[in-house]
């Protein structure tokens, strides 16, 4: 029997490989199927921000005379839909896994001890386990923290009203997601980010991203120093440059994602309590395996779900590596904001405003429709970093990922017919770089 420990996007991919491919399988879930992603994450976000979008295209059709008046959010509703969607989504995943073979095993405690399993305490017997706990929002250590009203993305479906001023701590991606979709919704909203908000993320597409948040109020070097309130949350404090305080109806801690790997003991792990793995996803102890948000960042979805077919395969005797490079992200706001890099800042870069296709026409009079940027070697034309900021950006950015991976050039991709219309910059500068490289060799 094969044990897969944890039944998110890295266990249940890793399961599900193992179960074709004729293995006996016990995949142990202490709570819901689909992990982070499904649960807390990804989909949670992609729910919330429909419901945002779609509250900021009303506001802007009621300016613009062709509504008459924009709705309001019934919170309450939108959290109860979005777990009912949740749910099912849940019982597809499940039938998913139980159809390749596996054997699910909810509401029980898995811990590892070197090579020893326990199930709810009781040792058994496996000829090979895969590690795929997860991992757990990072929680500051700071007074008040406890109080009523403090949320993370696990504990957000608890929260039973709108709140009418929300502080969110966090500087990164889920942050700056969380911020949009609350302001959206019709909350007063602070972030509060420890150092810069969205640092490393290129500049144009942070301006944007800036702008599509043009209603939230970003504290940057504002460290979370204290939640304040006699029952529940009232202030929240904060230090750095300019130090102060700021009213808050709930606080939601956004910031980031630490390994959820205290059950995991006898094996190597790095500084901040990850599982240490090699490029076959193998642990340091022989037979363990170890894959996704367990084993540290990016956490995120498609490559927690590469690293459990990883280790899957390994199992199964096939020699597979994970290779990280060139991995697409994307931050969702009013548009997409998508990226991949090659991992250098070298060659010439391209940029032009996205045209005008579905989801962005109306954006036209705000010039919101976005933004599409390459990089490109100078001598061979290999596409080397891609940005994009559309309605479907994350789609633009998986494919070009690709396109970086196998040292794609511009001079192949020349020619290439898109669907229009699409709000793509993207694909128009692909033919004018390679057209731009022939007329100007570099010498």
């Amino acid at each position: 029997m094969i044990l897969v420990i944890g039944g998110g996007p890295a266990g249940r991919f890793a399961a599900v490989r193992l179960g074709n491919a004729g293995r006996e399988v016990l995949l142990v879930e202490k709570g819901a199927i689909g992990g982070q992603c499904l649960n807390y994450g990804c989909m949670a976000v992609c729910a919330l921000n429909d419901a945002a979008r779609h509250m900021q295209r009303n506001r802007e059709f009621a300016a613009a005379g062709i509504l008459d008046g924009a709705p309001e959010i019934h919170f309450p509703a939108l959290l109860g839909g979005m777990d009912r969607v949740q749910e099912k989504i849940r019982a597809v995943l499940d039938q998913e896994t139980k159809n390749a073979g596996v054997e699910i095993l909810y509401g029980s405690t898995a811990r590892l001890d070197g090579r020893k399993v326990f199930i709810d305490g009781e040792e058994v017997e496996a000829e090979a386990v895969v590690i795929a706990t997860g991992s757990v929002p990072a929680v500051p250590a700071v007074e008040g923290i406890s109080l009523p009203g403090v949320y993370t993305a696990h504990t957000l479906p608890r929260m039973e009203t709108l709140p009418g001023d929300l502080v969110i701590v966090g500087g990164g991606v889920q942050a700056a997601e969380f911020a949009y979709i609350f302001s959206m919704l019709g909350s007063r909203v602070t972030v509060l980010a420890r150092s810069a908000f969205l640092k490393g993320l290129d500049p144009r597409l942070r301006r944007l991203a800036l702008k599509e948040l043009k209603d939230v109020d970003i504290k940057e070097c504002a460290a979370l120093n204290g939640v304040n309130g006699n029952e529940r949350v009232e202030r929240v404090s904060y230090g750095g440059n300019e130090p102060g305080d700021c009213r808050a109806d709930a606080v939601l801690l956004a910031a980031g994602l630490v390994p959820n790997a205290a059950m995991i003991e006898g094996v190597e792990k790095g500084l901040k309590g990850e599982v240490r793995v090699n490029d076959r996803m193998e642990t340091s102890v022989k037979g363990v395996y170890a894959a996704g948000d367990v084993t540290g960042g990016p956490f995120l979805t498609p490559v927690a779900r590469l690293q459990g077919v990883v280790a899957a395969e390994n199992i199964l005797g096939i020699d597979r590596r994970f290779d990280p490079a060139a991995v697409p992200q994307s931050i969702s706001l009013a548009n997409e904001l998508a990226f991949c890099t090659a991992g250098d800042d070298e060659g010439v870069e391209f940029s032009v405003p996205a045209p005008a296709g579905p989801g962005s026409f109306w954006s036209v009079p705000s010039g919101d429709t976005g933004l599409g940027k390459i990089r490109v070697d100078r001598e061979s034309g290999e596409v080397r970093g891609v940005w994009a900021a559309s309605p479907g950006a994350g789609i633009i950015a998986t494919y070009m990922a690709d396109a970086i991976r196998h040292r794609r050039t511009v001079h192949d991709l020349d020619g290439l017919l898109d669907v229009h219309p699409i709000p793509d910059g993207v694909h128009g500068l692909i033919g004018y770089a390679a057209s731009w490289l022939r007329d100007h060799p570099k010498e």
